[in-house]
């Protein structure tokens, strides 16, 4: 036995060697270095703060390069990371009101007050592939034709609010668990759903609200309003006896407005779905909003169409990739002693059965 643990260990050494050499590539070409991939592949950073639970692009970019580009691992290497962090405080709730917001869109309002802003999208590109990207040298930048909106824009659902057309959102004091410290419950509240969401795969959360789209839960949702900005946040420091601005992180918001038709205690009136990422992760935040509003159905006194996406307990549980991927990759490493007891009970019951048959062919 110790003769098999020393020469596993020197297998998972060579392993890794070999690994830091695959990760390195072709030793003629740059070496990619975190700062380009921070800069360069911004999405991909930002997916990995996102569902890593950390904002910070730099820390984001290294793992990718380390993950070789494997986002999930990644995301892995960023929440292990984030485990070692100590906590200085809670900063308070940031007020998204007041983004300078780089992207900011509604498909519900043409002439939205505040105006609309398309920003850096793919929308309305062309889906195909761009050679001159492969050719040496940069591309000339074109020439902004806006800049982000510096002054605080009202969201276009407090204009529905005015004519009492849209469901209030309760105002709480109550704080919110936190999913980063203690494990997902439930039933869970629509603070940990959120939570839960945010840092889901975007893969599965996209999934799950296209389902809604098709038919899969009374969910005909429109964007109301989707933006894109840097938010301050702000936290309160004791020895001060006041809060202070400590930084800037960008985030993707979207509020979808969705039909209801009213219940017993309610009048016909629009709901929301909600929907709020680190980065710029328009996608994610519009599958979040999509699932969010699938998941209030018992809240708002729908009858539960046994949507996958209506279902807390399937969805929750199985949006995190890094549980997904650790108990599905878990079964690839070694797994003798069980497979042996397998493989002797088959035999048994083969031995079994040819003996019965025979016992039959006998008496025959």
């Amino acid at each position: 036995m110790y003769v098999a643990v020393k020469g596993g260990e020197k297998a998972i050494d060579n392993a890794h060697a070999w690994l830091a050499e695959d990760r390195r590539g072709d030793p003629s070409i740059d070496v990619l270095s975190v700062a380009q991939i921070r800069e360069q592949l911004s999405f991909a950073v930002n997916r990995v703060m996102a569902e890593g639970s950390l904002y910070d692009p730099q820390l984001a970019a290294l793992a990718i390069k380390q993950a070789r580009g494997d986002l999930i691992e990644a995301i892995f290497l960023l929440r292990a990371y984030r485990t070692t962090l100590p906590r200085f405080g809670t900063s308070h709730p940031i007020e998204t009101e007041k983004m300078s917001c780089i992207r900011r869109i509604s498909a519900t309002f043409k002439d939205a007050p505040g105006g609309q802003v398309l920003g850096p999208t793919f929308d309305y590109t062309h889906r195909l592939l761009d050679f001159k990207l492969a050719a040496d040298g940069d591309i000339e930048e074109a020439e902004l034709a806006s800049k982000p909106l510096d002054e605080a824009v009202p969201h276009i659902t407090n204009f529905l609010n005015a004519e009492g057309l849209i469901q209030q959102e309760p105002n709480t004091d109550t704080e919110p668990g936190d999913l980063t410290r203690e494990p997902l419950e439930l039933p869970a509240n629509r603070a940990l759903r959120l939570q839960s969401l945010a840092r889901g795969d975007e893969g599965f959360v996209l999934g799950m609200a296209y389902s809604t789209q098709r038919g899969y839960a009374r969910n005909h949702a429109f964007v109301g309003e989707l933006r894109i900005g840097d938010v301050t946040v702000e936290m309160d420091i004791p020895e001060l006896g006041f809060s202070i601005e400590i930084g800037e992180v960008e985030v993707t918001e979207c509020e979808t407005v969705n039909q209801f038709q009213g219940s017993k205690t309610e009048p016909p009136q629009f709901t929301r779905g909600y929907g709020l990422v680190l980065g710029q992760s328009e996608r994610k935040s519009i599958s979040m909003a999509l699932v969010d509003r699938a998941l209030r159905w018992k809240e708002l006194g729908e009858d539960n169409l046994g949507a996958p996406a209506q279902d807390e307990e399937f969805v929750l549980y199985h949006c995190d990739n890094i549980q997904a991927t650790g108990f599905l990759e878990h079964i690839k490493l070694p797994h003798y002693v069980d497979f042996q007891s397998e493989l002797e009970l088959i035999r048994k019951l083969r031995r079994e059965a040819q003996s019965h048959l025979q016992t039959q062919e006998a008496a025959e």
